[in-house]
């Protein structure tokens, strides 16, 4: 290339001044242009600049956005929006190291390869491009820029640690969004900055944090491209990006573009990291703070000699490779892909026939994939477009434009629908930008500019709503400031600050609302505890002056208040007596804390004391000795439902004085336990499990919040769950059999019901055997019994071997039932026939069979008109052996027989002959020896059938107090009235 005239680089880090020197220089010629990275950039130039010159006198160019004035005379532009038509006296393009940027670089290279100014021009940019541009372009002159202010490393800290007027730097919008949340539930809330934000968003963000109503600022790697901020630290919470192609980590280079934004003008700054991001290493560190990168080498090239020619010489200029040592080709960008895509579509391609035709669609191609859905359907639109404008009417379809408009108005919705409606809308404003696409481009223009402003006013206060708590950052700023607030206390305990909701009391405890941390919520706490300290006392007062209705203990041990736990149970000196603990901060001490606590636990014995009565007078044992005593104790300890095998030797020492005695106090002697059967009430049960669960709490065995809720109320048996810890069922008044756990009262009324059936006898003559009582004894399941359980089947069985009952099978005789039958109507005289039944009849109580059963005849059924119908005697039923379950308790029946024999010492079969020889034992038997037979016992049919009666056992003193005294009684007072 011919040597550079008049061209001067301006190269070094960030904070150096570069841009603003472009702009003075400018502005000392009589006109300008400077091409800028960023739209946001680009917008703050413009602004500067037309306060320096007038609004008349300054343009702007945007791919979005185009301000032109009749007569500019500077003009402030994007680098891809540059006017290539114009001729200024001085031209600057800034940030030229993105000349090495795979997706823009070949546009800042073309720019400073073929774009002057008349007089001057100028590029700024990092000093890594020095070697490349005195290769490219020889000639030009470079001046240095030292950095005004100095860059140290601050290390790693915790984002909560990150000091005021930091900005922390993401590369994703998920993680920007969440260390935008983290910092508003710490630190009371962050501005966002994003590439994809429209510049009205952005800037409106950034004026938030230049304002001072937040001090922290989450960005994506965008304002490492000129934002100029008062940042004092900058934070990378992560090291990584996806840059188009793939995950990597950033170069030194990159990394020092970012951290240079700490420190403006004068100001020193910092950077470090963050979050996951590791610390950077040392010869890193050195390298940012000394500014000393690796230089760039080559620079993304594309042609700009295109051959419009056609499709095919247009997409091979564009596949051209450059000339000169240290440029590349660029990769196909979105305009590249969607002209390759474009061209395979006969319809489309088709349209352009001359060079004219296939300039236009290059033209088309340009519109950048701000939608970024996927290649084909960018390509898709790009066709769409080329075809409107390739029509007879030249210009895209307005109803058509309009509805695609249409589709992004709404400012409904979240973060992410309005930034892809934005998104959307940024192709609409592109494409109405050029004039000669659309009948009204002015009207268009100023159609999408103002869906545009609209959607990201929307985003913005969205932004602001979720990232940003004003009440706290205002409310920071005051304290900050020692400003006396103004505080007060409604009457549901909600707390305001200046007018502003900073949380509520609830019982003695302040709850701040939101979630802020660190300094900044204990210095928010301790303001609004200046409203709260008064209203806590008057609480106090209140509750130490309260009635016991006012109070209640919930399950889990804690005492309410007003809705609102004021205390809590913990385990004292002894199960019965818990002790109260008053839940309260700071602001509670002294006597008014002692007041409340002699209050709640006052309700607390009272509360025990009247739930479980029973109990605290076994505990009291007033007249109750020796090993009456003992077992009062013991029903204590275990809460008032003791197992009998644990006790039954001590049950059976009892006088029946001592059983009067503890019947007087509640207790139950059952056939499986000892209870007290007021105790199994739900609100005793609640009680009593918490008491228990409190000790096991104490014993650090298992705290209150684990314990399981009781079985359902009503219910009087459950599925066995065990995972529930050792001891529950038996406090909830349940005793674990087989797959189930029974309530052990329902188990006491199943007791009763098969102790009346084991052994039956008749009372009077012709009594009827009870359902379930078995012939010889035993008794067999009926529904009754299944019905106290409230199960079944295998079920129902379990719980009997559980309970140690035995089953035998036995078979027994029973009557086929025999069918009925109908005689014909017209038939002159028919016997009556016998059907046995197809199936028998199913025995489940195994009731023996009554004489009328066994001699009945089957029912007839005759039509009313039929003639006489002659009728024999009907046979005897035949009877089935069918085999039944018989069951008895344990050491009863034919088990008793069995255990007996097991507890016999083996006999020897063989007499013992110390002297004898195998070989001398004889078969015959000793002289004088009776037969083997002679001393058996008689088989039970050669039995004589006799029956004694049994003496009297005599038997301790009857307890009137007993209920088969009280039963025996009423029997003689109802015979004496016959």
């Amino acid at each position: 290339m011919p040597p550079a005239r008049n061209v001067t680089a301006v190269l070094g880090p960030t904070n150096t001044g570069k841009t603003h020197l472009a702009v003075e220089r400018m502005l000392a010629h009589g006109g300008g242009m400077i091409g800028l990275p960023l739209r946001l950039l680009a917008r703050e130039i413009y602004e500067r600049v037309r306060k320096r010159a007038g609004d008349a006198a300054v343009a702007l160019i945007t791919g979005e956005e185009k301000i032109i004035p009749a007569a500019p005379r500077y003009w402030v532009s994007t680098v891809e929006a540059m006017p290539a038509d114009i001729d200024v006296p001085f031209l600057a393009i800034d940030e030229v190291q993105l000349c090495a940027d795979f997706e823009r670089g070949h546009i800042f290279t073309d720019r400073v390869l073929h774009r002057r100014g008349r007089e001057e021009t100028m590029f700024l940019g990092a000093a890594t491009m020095r070697p490349i541009l005195e290769r490219l372009l020889p000639g030009t002159s470079f001046v240095a820029r030292p950095r005004f202010s100095k860059l140290t490393y601050a290390g790693q800290k915790k984002i909560s640690r990150l000091p005021g007027r930091s900005a922390i730097v993401a590369f994703s919008a998920e993680m920007v969004y969440a260390v935008a949340e983290l910092i508003r539930r710490q630190r009371g809330g962050a501005a966002v900055v994003l590439g994809a934000l429209s510049p009205r968003t952005r800037n409106a963000q950034v004026a938030l944090y230049q304002s001072g109503d937040v001090d922290y600022i989450v960005a994506t790697d965008a304002i490492g491209m000129g934002l100029n901020m008062d940042v004092d630290h900058v934070a990378f919470s992560s090291t990584r990006k996806f840059d188009g192609f793939q995950f990597r980590n950033l170069n030194p280079g990159e990394l020092g573009q970012v951290a240079g934004r700490a420190g403006r003008y004068l100001n020193d700054g910092t950077f470090g990291v963050t979050g996951e991001a590791d610390p950077f290493d040392q010869e890193t560190v050195e390298r940012l703070e000394s500014h000393h990168f690796d230089t760039v080498r080559v620079l993304q090239w594309r042609n700009r000699d295109l051959d419009f020619a056609n499709l095919e010489r247009l997409r091979r200029s564009l596949s051209a490779l450059p000339k000169l040592e240290g440029l590349t080709r660029a990769q196909s960008g979105a305009d590249v892909i969607a002209l390759e895509t474009v061209s395979r579509d006969g319809e489309t391609a088709g349209l352009a026939a001359s060079a004219q035709d296939v300039e236009r669609l290059w033209e088309v191609c340009q519109i950048p994939d701000y939608r970024n859905i996927s290649n084909a359907e960018h390509a898709h639109l790009v066709g769409r477009i080329y075809q409107f404008l390739q029509s007879p009417k030249g210009v895209i379809d307005e109803d058509w434009f309009a509805r695609q408009l249409r589709h992004c108005e709404s400012t409904e919705g979240d973060l992410d629908t309005l930034s892809t409606r934005i998104s959307h809308v940024r192709t609409w404003t592109f494409v109405a930008n050029r004039v000669d696409w659309l009948e009204a481009p002015i009207y268009w223009q100023g159609r999408t500019r103002e869906i545009e402003d609209r959607l990201s006013d929307a985003l913005h206060e969205r932004l602001t709503q979720r990232f940003i708590d004003r009440r706290t950052s205002v409310l920071m700023r005051r304290l900050a400031q020692k400003e006396e607030l103004m505080s007060e206390v409604d009457e549901e305990g909600a707390i305001r600050v200046e007018g502003e909701y900073v949380g509520r009391i609830r019982g003695f405890h302040f709850i701040p609302d939101g979630v802020s941390e660190g300094a900044e919520a204990r210095t928010l706490k301790a303001a609004a505890l200046q409203a709260v300290a008064g209203e806590i006392l008057a609480r106090a007062k209140a509750v130490a002056v309260s009635a016991d209705p006012d109070l209640k203990l919930t399950r889990d041990g804690n005492i309410i208040w007003n809705h609102a736990e004021v205390g809590r149970a913990e385990a004292g000196a002894t199960l019965l007596k818990p002790r109260a603990v008053v839940l309260a901060g700071d602001q509670l001490s002294g006597p008014e804390r002692e007041e409340v606590q002699a209050r709640l636990q006052k309700f607390l014995d009272r509360h025990i004391a009247a739930t479980l009565e029973p109990l605290i007078k076994l505990e009291e044992a007033e007249g109750l000795e020796g090993l009456v005593r003992g077992l009062a104790f013991r029903l204590v300890e275990t809460l008032g439902v003791l197992p009998r095998e644990q006790v039954g030797d001590d049950v059976k020492a009892l006088s029946q004085d001592d059983r009067a005695k503890l019947r007087a106090l509640g207790v139950r002697f059952g056939a499986f336990h000892l209870f007290i059967p007021t105790l199994l009430k739900p609100a005793a049960t609640e009680l009593r499990l918490l008491l228990w669960a409190l000790n096991l709490q104490k014993e650090g065995k298992l705290p209150v919040a684990q314990v399981p809720p009781p079985p359902g109320q009503g219910l009087t048996s459950a599925v066995f769950d065990r995972s529930t810890p050792r001891g529950f069922y038996g406090v909830c008044g349940y005793r674990i059999c087989g797959t189930r756990v029974v309530r052990i009262d329902m188990l006491e009324r199943l007791a009763d019901l098969i102790r009346d059936r084991v052994f039956w006898r008749p009372r009077y003559p012709e009594e009827p055997r009870p359902a379930g009582s078995a012939e010889g004894g035993g008794f067999t399941i009926v529904p009754d019994m299944m019905s106290l359980v409230g199960c079944s089947g295998e079920e129902f069985q379990g719980i009997l071997k559980s309970l140690d009952f035995r089953m035998q099978k036995k078979k027994v005789q029973r009557p086929v039932v025999a069918a009925p039958v109908v005689v014909a109507a017209e038939a002159p005289a028919v016997a009556e026939a016998e059907v046995p039944a197809s199936e028998p009849v199913p025995e489940v109580e195994a009731a023996p069979v009554s004489e009328e059963a066994v001699t009945a005849e089957a029912p007839v059924e005759a039509v009313a008109e039929a003639p006489a119908v002659a009728q024999e005697a009907a046979p005897a039923p035949a009877t089935e052996e069918v085999e039944i379950e018989v069951w008895w308790p344990k050491d009863t029946g034919p088990f008793r027989h069995r255990q007996e024999k097991k507890e016999q010492p083996q006999r020897h079969h063989q007499r013992h002959r110390s002297d004898s020889k195998p070989s001398e034992q004889s078969d015959s038997k000793p002289e004088g020896e009776k037969p083997a037979n002679e001393n058996r016992k008689p088989r039970r049919d050669e039995r004589k059938p006799r029956r004694e009666e049994r003496p009297a056992r005599p038997g301790k003193p009857i307890d009137p107090n007993s209920p088969f005294a009280v039963l025996a009684a009423l029997k003689s007072q109802m015979a004496g009235k016959k």
